[in-house]
């Protein structure tokens, strides 16, 4: 018997019949949405147009280069030109012939691997293959011409490399609906429901950063502070305008005299040293029988607009030192600098050698930087038309907006913070994962304005520190002046605070008691890796004598983390043991449990 078409459930009421109509329903939905997305947008309150792009004149003296070099010696122009054309010719031709013979086939395909094309199809399908090969052409022309760019002086190449490789990571076909498979698999599956919920999520983005598009990297929801994130037992035990002191619970009956303090970045919230039980640093030291304390800094708003460095010297570092001798009842205190925490430690250990202040007896660096000399992948935004976008931006509001220093780390790790996330959350409609560390890197802080144009113009771009020396609160600071014990910790894959950038400052110190270890891994993973994980291991090589170069080839590897390593070297420095002791005193009441209230500001 012959099937009719309704039989086939073609026709009115049929299965394929309530697919289009439930796709044409899911695509009905995307007026509402596109309301609210531009409702969201209108709210926008942009960024100066100076920290997006580049001054014209980078791209100008590129072009002039191209053409002086295309004059001098046009033979090595048209030859890559020539290179150019001939692959991509050759491309076609092959799509042809393969197509030709009848078959639906991808030709020949030697590009190499990579996790974006990772769907068999950019492979087995003519039509994806032929759009990946293409784009693998232009992007290796695009890098190959900026290479052999000449007349270029070593500034203007690097910015150069970082905005011609945004742009091939901004084409590539796997950020465009119609040319990514993933995406256009799941549409179909979906019925069209995956669009409709990424542009729920673009939606909700929008909104959730008042019209800037900021990717959202977990489920914010999944973690509550002091729940089941930063959860380590403890007490806020002083404030001032700029910190909270944090004052752990010992979880030893002794615990040595001399007291620790952590100073952490204050471009970041302190609680990645607490994420969660298992990998807290916070909740390690304490269990190694060590009184703990550490700073958690205020989100600045506008009212912080004269804030400068040596307000967190002073009212920060200073004072938390002064505000732990009293509550203890020790003379001296080991301290910790992370990151930008560490720049500003090194300045204080300075400040208080001139004054003649001995009340640090040690101090461990994390990933800190003091010598500025090599700007590395932070080139492109340590120039005067990003720095003076910066000076008019903190002039007109009074602070550096979170969100604008994210981008800009985001930025050096495009497709894998920006358009792999994207690409999940906005083309194939699925919700951020429930991951601690993405959380907290997406819980962002302001900056002051004073300190933020400080740290670019005076440290950054100047490099006072290691030269001539900053002039700061009466004095003149120089990164010579520290001669007191340090434990110096980098990374090997730190692309914020280069390793080999750390220990050319570290070098610079006078101290004779100095220990370096390059932990692998990266900025944060390198210093958050708990030694019951057996995950990442250290470099360590007693001899600094040398460059960075001569120092690692010399040095040891140890497998597993640098803590075991750092916990006997502090405890050497940190006296007799003496009874715990519970969070605050007479004159310092618990405020607040820890994780506190300075973390919980937006």
């Amino acid at each position: 018997m012959t099937m009719t078409t309704r039989d086939k459930g073609e026709g009115k009421g049929g299965p394929e019949t309530e697919h289009v109509e439930r796709l044409n329903e899911n695509l009905a939905r995307v007026e509402d949405l596109s309301q609210r997305l531009v409702a969201a947008i209108s709210r926008r309150s942009a960024a100066r147009p100076e920290l997006n792009a580049p001054d014209p004149e980078v791209f100008s003296r590129a072009v002039g280069a191209y053409w002086q070099e295309m004059m001098q010696n046009p033979a090595k122009i048209f030859e890559h030109q020539f290179e150019y054309w001939g692959k991509s010719v050759k491309h076609y031709l092959e799509v042809q012939q393969t197509l030709a013979k009848g078959t639906l086939a991808a030709p020949p395909d030697e590009t190499p691997d990579d996790p974006r094309f990772s769907n068999p199809l950019w492979k087995t399908h003519p039509y994806f293959n032929f759009i990946k090969q293409q784009y693998m052409l232009n992007a290796a022309a695009i890098t190959q011409a900026v290479e052999d760019a000449e007349g270029l002086d070593e500034v203007e190449r690097r910015r150069l490399k970082y905005f011609s490789r945004q742009i091939v990571d901004m084409m590539a076909p796997t950020n465009f609906l119609a040319t990514n498979p993933d995406a256009l698999e799941r549409a179909a599956e979906t019925e069209g429901q995956s669009l409709i919920d990424g542009l729920e999520n673009l939606v909700r983005d929008i909104e959730a950063n008042d019209g800037e598009l900021l990717v959202r990297l977990s489920d914010v929801n999944a973690f509550r502070l002091g729940e089941n994130i930063a959860t380590a037992p403890g007490e806020v035990v002083y404030r001032n305008h700029m910190m909270e002191i944090i004052q752990y619970a010992p979880a030893t009956e002794k615990v040595h005299a001399v007291p620790l303090i952590i100073f952490p970045p204050w471009i970041n919230k302190f609680y990645i040293l607490d994420l969660k039980q298992q990998n807290s640093l916070i909740r390690w030291i304490t269990e190694q029988g060590f009184t703990l304390f550490v700073v958690s800094w205020v989100n600045p708003d506008a009212s912080y607009r004269e804030t400068g460095l040596e307000d967190y010297i002073e009212d920060g570092f200073l004072a938390a030192i002064r505000e732990v001798k009293e509550i203890t009842g020790q003379t001296q205190v080991n301290v910790v600098g992370y990151c930008i925490g560490g720049t500003t430690l090194a300045l204080t250990l300075s400040l208080m050698k001139k004054r003649g202040d001995t009340s640090v007896k040690s101090a461990t660096f994390f990933t800190a930087l003091t010598d500025f000399s090599d700007q590395g992948e932070f080139t492109p935004f340590l120039q005067n038309d990003f720095i003076d976008g910066i000076e008019a931006e903190v002039a007109e509001r009074g602070y550096l907006r979170s969100h604008i220093m994210a981008r800009t780390f985001s930025f050096l790790r495009s497709n894998d913070l920006i358009y792999r996330p994207a690409i999940r959350s906005y083309m194939m409609g699925e919700a951020p994962p429930a991951f601690d560390l993405l959380f907290w890197n997406g819980d962002g802080t302001n900056l002051p304005g004073r300190m933020a144009v400080q740290y670019l113009r005076d440290l950054c771009q100047a490099n006072r520190f290691t030269t001539e020396g900053l002039p700061m609160l009466d004095e003149v600071l120089h990164v010579a002046d520290i001669d007191l014990p340090v434990f110096a910790v980098t990374c090997q894959n730190d692309h914020i605070a280069a390793w080999k950038d750390c220990y050319r400052g570290m070098r610079l110190t006078r101290t004779k008691d100095m220990t370096f270890v390059v932990s692998e891994s990266g900025h944060i993973a390198g210093i958050v890796n708990p030694p019951s994980k057996k995950k990442y291991g250290h470099y360590t090589n007693p001899d600094i004598s040398g460059d960075a170069g001569a120092w690692f080839e010399a040095a040891e590897f140890t497998e597993g983390s640098w803590w075991p390593r750092w916990g006997k070297w502090l405890a050497k420095r940190s006296g007799r043991k003496v009874a715990a002791r519970e969070p605050g005193d007479a004159t310092h009441p618990a405020l607040a449990p820890a994780p506190g209230t300075y973390v919980r500001s937006a």
